[in-house]
Parts: C-alpha cells; structure tokens; sequence
C-alpha cells in the first residue's frame, strides 16, 4: 500500500492498525488526523481504531510543558527532546497551535522552530490547531497521545501556548507538568493566570545564560519561596526550580532526572497508576460534553430556530434565560420524536 498517495481511498482500519504498530510515522500521521476529522463518516472509523490500540501496552511518560509567550518553550522542547532521543527514547511532541481565524489552520509552525528534533528519526512532530478551543487545547489531543503510545513512543510532549486556562485541562492529561519561566519573578507572576503556580511538579528558569545568569538564580530563588507555600498538585512530591539553557544545552539532563525521580516515586507509592485511571475518567467527560455539545447545535430544529431567538433577544421580545429553557425543551422534543 502506497501511503504516500493523497488521492487513495479510505485505508481500512486493520491497515492502520498495523502501520501504527510499525511504528510508521507516515500511518501515525494520517491517524491523527483521521481523529482529529469533525466529519460524520470518520468518527465510526476513529472510534474503531481507538478500541484496538486501546489495550496496547506502554511504559511512556507523559510530560506537559508550559510558560508564558517568549519563555523559549519551543526552544527548549528542541533541545531537551533531541536530549532524549540521542539516548535512545522515542519523543512525540504534540504542540497545539493557535488557529487562523481564516483558514483554521496551524499559526505557528513547530516543526520550523523545533528544526533538529523534527530532523531526528527517533523523534515525531505534529502542530495540530486548536480549532478555537478553549486555551487552544485541541479536542483530540487524548486520543493522539494514545496513538503515539501505541506506535512505541515513550516520550510524549504536549506544548501549551502558555495563555490561559489551556494549561488547566493539559494537566489533566499529563503525568508529569512543568511550567518554564524567565527571570523577574515578580513582574512574571503578574502576568500568569492565578493558579498556575499549583500546578507544575517542576518550575525551570529558562535563558539562564551569559549576563542573565545572576538573574536567573535570583529568579530561582523567588519561586522557590513562593513554592515553598504551595501545596504541591502531586501528592508526596515537592515541586522545585531548576535553572537552565535551552540555547547553551546547560542543565537539560538536570530536568530530565528529575522527570525520572518523579516516575520512580509516583510509581512506587501508585500515584502514577491512579492519576492514569483518573485520566480515562476525564476523557470520558470530555467526549460526553463534546458531543452534547455537537448534537445539540447539529439538530435541524435547533438549527432553524436559533437564529429566530436570537433576534428576540436583540430586540427585547425574550429573555435569555426563558428562551434557553424554550430551544433545550425543543431540542428535547425532537430528541425523543427521533
């Protein structure tokens, strides 16, 4: 089978199924988007992928990395990525992009600022849109890890923009989170959604190079105080900052035996287990919102009257609350009319 082709017919699922497994990046990649498709005729398909790599074994970590805009996410996620595929392991980041209010598509381009991991054979990049949703988190990004799993990558990095409440569902989808920061404490704080610093199981000062070394200690030591009284977000772990130099290459294999202490800790004591087993209950409630949410507003008499109550509503006619009672008992009616 040519998978090259972009004019083929519908791959059948067994065939999918086995690419993945081969570790294909070109199935693997094709997969993804067969997942991350809103058309009606590939959602059985999807689904029937899913159940068959869903029982596939994996020892992979999950690692969210987040900060704010000009932290050098995608620099760092170059660097510590080709770190660990020099040693061995397999790295898939998945790095969620804002879209285009026109196209829809990808803005940023990770694959031209992550140019040496993208090159390394060990190594699997996909910028995937948003497709506006909230804090650019993309709807399928469960189901890609999963794929990446079952195509034998160990690694799996999922990049946030770093702008909102995006870094609140990937935690939740993660095992491992770590929020990468730049000198200043004080005036970046100022600029994080509140919260966030309950979050990482690991702080990094970036750029710590050059002139900015001093600083970057400095840095690591205001949010060590302001960790210190924190609750950690993972039980029997203290969070704590490192610095490093994702242009200089300094302090990257710090971070990732830090990444392995968490493992060895977290598996130990079952957290690590427990937290997965929450994920799939997530997951779970993720997909029930989504498709409520695409039933509803994809149901013919919604879509007809929708637009009657919303110049109602301009106009002072209804209220909105009385005309959200009135178009979800409509929705109801025709639900069980079938």
């Amino acid at each position: 089978m040519t998978w090259q082709s972009k004019n083929q017919k519908q791959i059948p699922t067994e065939e999918y199924v086995k690419g993945i497994k081969e570790g294909n990046r070109t199935v693997l990649a094709r997969a993804i988007t067969l997942v991350e498709s809103n058309a009606e005729r590939h959602f059985i398909q999807a689904q029937q992928l899913i159940e068959s790599l869903l029982q596939e074994p994996s020892n992979s970590i999950r690692i969210g990395i987040t900060g704010v805009p000009g932290a050098g996410k995608s620099t760092f996620i170059d660097s510590f990525g080709s770190l660990l595929c020099n040693q061995g392991h397999r790295v898939a980041v998945l790095a969620v992009d804002p879209s285009s209010q026109v196209s829809n598509g990808s803005i940023m381009g990770d694959k031209t600022r992550m140019e040496r991991l993208s090159r390394h054979p060990n190594a699997f990049i996909r910028p995937s849109p948003s497709g506006g949703n909230l804090g650019g988190v993309s709807r399928k990004t469960r189901e890609t890890i999963l794929l990446c799993e079952a195509a034998g990558y160990d690694v799996i990095i999922v990049e946030t923009m770093g702008v909102g409440q995006g870094e609140f569902i990937v935690r939740e989808m993660v095992d491992f989170f770590l929020l990468l920061v730049l000198t200043g404490a004080g005036d970046e704080l100022q600029t994080m959604k509140k919260g966030i610093m309950e979050l990482p199981d690991l702080v990094v000062v970036n750029k710590a190079d050059g002139d900015n070394m001093m600083k970057a200690e400095r840095a690591k030591q205001e949010y060590g105080n302001i960790l210190h009284f924190l609750k950690p977000y993972t039980p029997n772990w203290t969070t704590i900052t490192l610095t490093a130099s994702a242009l200089k290459e300094t302090g990257i294999k710090d971070i990732w035996d830090r990444v392995m202490e968490f493992e060895h800790v977290t598996k130990k004591n079952g957290f690590f287990y427990e937290r997965r087993k929450n994920q799939q209950t997530e997951w779970l409630y993720s997909l029930l919102k989504h498709e409520l949410h695409h039933l509803f507003f994809t149901n013919s008499s919604v879509k007809k009257q929708l637009p009657l109550y919303e110049e109602q509503i301009r106009t002072g006619e209804k209220t909105v609350s009385a005309s959200a009672i009135e178009i979800l008992s409509l929705f109801l009616e025709k639900i069980k009319s079938g």
